[in-house]
């Protein structure tokens, strides 16, 4: 096994150097967003659609995606890639509908578009929503795994953890106070960084499988042995749990429902992360509707190469440790000395050779702190923009709101390293990924059903989104954790299963799925008492949604490409 070397370290620190010194540059060249707010904020009309593209997969895949997607590869396979190639069908979507009526509109935040569209008590709530969402369960679980990941490659002690969650807030800090126009143009650095180091090491991984088996240095020979010794790794659809099914496919059941992920919860995950977050949006409301399109289709590309990135590692690392290898690996850092699927991606890094420790190790980084800065950066806006410009200092000026908005980066980060240092939130314990996905989930159904009616249902009332936000949180609640107890295991609506603990769970993809039905039809109740027309609906034409032979193209290769992969992997 490979450890640190020299060359390793002077890779990496060419990587900070070259990302800091091109991001510095950048700040110079356009010192304009020291005191503008739409360019601090937005970076308005000065990106690219390539590095609008880029910002997204890079703000996108962080250590959630490395540690936590890898750590799923190893436990139930590649129907965790459902994730990423469902999200290149929701970018189309976001790219063709969604981003037309925001730029029409010019909205520049979420909790923005809800004041335009609705009233200033829906964008308060939701303001308030984000905020704690990305604080505490985004920001957090990307600082936490990303220096539980880089500690495990660098053999750390629970004291190089610490010094790590330090160093990745101060990386992430120097970047995110030059504003997005840094973070947008630094982010293309990160992602290509991010891409050649997950190829090297998804390559690399796939060799270390063929030698284990007798053949070789040939990649394509892992893939195929990958295939051969964990074909239950290599199924996208998963069959309902019977009283004969194995606990581990319950649970991976749980995660993953079958076709029932496909009816609405993996939709609502991805329609609602990619068309309804300012984490995401941002990137693409500062620039015109071509380049903003561009620029999300780009990403929806770069959305299917990251399964064989972030998840191939994972089943790589499965097979390794069912012929029994990487077995102290596997169960580092665990308390009785059970395997943590979340250990995969590091035990995998282990086996590169000198240089390609430290590329892997910059990739990671650069995921990291890509994610770290673009999420501190929409907290900065929504907190500078939606809350403190309009209820606590109205008169204030650019400068003092682009000051306000780096204090308010500098605080976040805090506030997530003090929850990091023990793992307040246990984050360890659930599993990154799911951790991230399940508490998203509460409010996806909501915040879904408001965006989707406000922006294509004219009668839509403000009364009836204040209910539907805070009626999809209540639903969320009860199905995820009340309704097998109130109401059983076994009901015409859903179907429970007990997880590892020996409780009943209702898969959370059929959770949201349920949540988000009854909210739409209670939104749409109570705005059938309203008028036909609200006077806040949005303009809407058809010109808006016109495409251009380009677009169409990039859409339908995508189309393609997923359908090829799901025929095969079915």
């Amino acid at each position: 096994m490979s450890k640190f070397t020299t060359i390793d370290y002077v890779i990496f620190i060419i990587y900070f150097f070259i990302v800091a010194g091109y991001g510095y540059y950048i700040y110079r060249k356009k010192k304009k967003a020291v005191t503008d707010t739409h360019d601090f904020f937005l970076a308005e009309g000065s990106l690219t659609w390539w590095a609008i593209g880029a910002s997204l997969i890079a703000s996108n895949i962080s250590a959630e995606q490395f540690i936590g997607m890898s750590g799923q590869g190893y436990s139930i396979g590649i129907a965790v890639a459902a994730y990423e190639w469902i999200a290149a069908i929701a970018l189309i979507i976001v790219a063709v509908w969604f981003i037309p009526v925001y730029l029409k509109n010019k909205i520049f935040t979420m909790p923005q578009f809800l004041k335009t569209r609705y009233n200033e008590t829906v964008a308060l709530i939701m303001s308030i929503f984000w905020l704690f969402l990305y604080v505490f369960v985004n920001l957090t679980s990307i600082l936490y795994l990303g220096a539980v990941a880089i500690n495990n490659l660098v053999g750390g002690s629970p004291d190089s953890f610490h010094l790590i969650l330090i160093a990745l807030s101060i990386f992430a800090v120097f970047i995110t106070l030059g504003g997005m126009k840094v973070i947008g143009f630094t982010d293309v650095i990160q992602v290509s960084v991010l891409i050649i180091g997950g190829l090297a090491t998804t390559y690399v991984a796939l060799t270390v499988v063929s030698k284990a088996f007798g053949f070789g240095d040939s990649a394509l020979e892992g893939f195929n042995q990958l295939v051969k010794n964990a074909p239950d790794h290599f199924h996208m659809i998963f069959a309902k749990p019977t009283a004969s099914t194995p606990q581990h496919q319950v649970d991976n059941y749980l995660t993953v429902p079958g076709l029932l992920s496909y009816v609405a919860g993996i939709w609502i995950i991805n329609l609602n992360y990619w068309g309804c977050n300012q984490y995401i949006t941002q990137r693409a409301l500062g620039a015109d509707l071509k380049t903003a399109r561009k620029g999300i289709l780009f990403a929806g590309f770069l959305k299917l190469l990251m399964p064989v990135i972030v998840m191939l590692p994972g089943i790589a690392a499965y097979v390794l440790h069912q012929k029994g290898m990487i077995q102290a690996e596997m169960t580092a850092n665990s308390k009785h000395g059970e395997v943590i699927s979340d250990n995969a991606y590091s035990a995998i890094l282990g086996y590169l050779p000198n240089g390609l420790i430290g590329l892997s190790l910059a990739a990671l980084t650069a995921a990291i702190v890509a994610s770290l800065a673009g999420k501190a950066n929409s907290i900065s806006t929504i907190f500078t923009l939606d809350v403190y410009k309009k209820y606590i200092k109205k008169d204030s000026t650019e400068k003092n709101m682009v000051i306000v908005g780096r204090i308010t980066i500098i605080a976040a980060l805090i506030v997530s390293i003090l929850l990091t240092w023990k793992d307040l939130l246990g984050i360890g314990g659930e599993g990154g990924f799911t951790f991230i996905q399940k508490y998203t989930g509460f409010i996806s159904p909501g915040v879904f059903a408001m965006f989707i009616l406000g922006m294509f249902w004219k009668r839509t009332t403000g009364a009836a989104a204040v209910v539907g936000v805070i009626t999809g949180f209540l639903l969320s609640v009860l199905f995820n954790v009340y309704a097998p107890v109130w109401f059983g295991p076994e009901t015409f609506l859903y179907s429970a299963f007990k997880n590892s603990a020996g409780v009943y769970e209702i898969p959370f993809h059929v959770c949201m799925g349920l949540a988000f039905f009854f909210t739409m039809l209670i939104m749409i109740l109570i705005s059938l008492g309203g008028p036909k027309i609200n006077p806040k609906a949005f303009a809407l034409d058809k010109s808006m949604f016109k495409l251009q032979p380009g677009i169409i193209a990039m859409i339908v290769v995508t189309l393609l490409i997923i359908s090829l992969l799901y025929v095969r992997f079915w």
